[in-house]
């Protein structure tokens, strides 16, 4: 059974929103779910970026003035 973590990242700005991504990740099994909320453009580059580091995946979806984050860990 996966784990599903939200976080709210909306309102901070690089680098926090993939530290706090990575932080959630720490110690968490493979196939586990986390969604990101981020409004920081900088956050667009960054996760994914840390994700393919990291042998993750992960898709965007933009809603409205922020992007939502959907990473399967590897």
């Amino acid at each position: 059974m996966t784990a599903h973590i939200d976080l709210d990242a909306r309102g901070l700005r690089c680098p926090l929103p993939v530290i706090q991504l990575a932080r959630l990740a720490r110690d968490r099994p493979p196939g586990t779910t986390l969604v990101a909320l981020a409004d920081d453009p900088a956050a667009e580059a960054d996760i994914p970026a840390w994700a393919r580091m990291r042998g993750h995946t992960v898709t965007l979806e933009r809603r409205d003035a922020h992007t939502a984050y959907v990473v399967v860990l590897g």
